[in-house]
């Protein structure tokens, strides 16, 4: 476990940057983790698969793979690549400040 400060907060993650309370996180620090993936902004689009994990994670306890949000979130399978080119799930469930969902590697 590791800290670190994100949108003028310090916050606790885990050895893969996962929040470890997922109520620590706000927008800006996922603005900023963007940022420091190197994706310049976070469209509307992004917002609208991490508002979606987010909502998935508090309802289910886990969040939704690729193919579950291709189906699911609005957003296809070839768009989550385009807006998350490093692993949608993975990547988004980071942004999102929830754990990674499970089945991803």
């Amino acid at each position: 476990m590791t800290t670190a400060t994100l949108g003028g907060a310090t916050v606790e993650l885990n050895d893969e940057g996962f929040f470890i309370d997922p109520g620590a996180w706000t927008p800006a620090m996922a603005e900023e983790m963007a940022k420091a993936d190197g994706l310049d902004s976070l469209t509307e689009r992004h917002w609208t698969v991490i508002n979606f994990m987010r909502a998935q994670y508090f309802e289910k306890g886990t969040g939704p793979t690729v193919r579950v949000l291709g189906k699911t979130s609005g957003v296809d399978v070839k768009t989550l690549y385009q807006l998350f080119p490093k692993g949608p799930a993975k990547t988004a469930a980071r942004l999102a400040g929830i754990p990674k969902p499970k089945g991803c590697i």
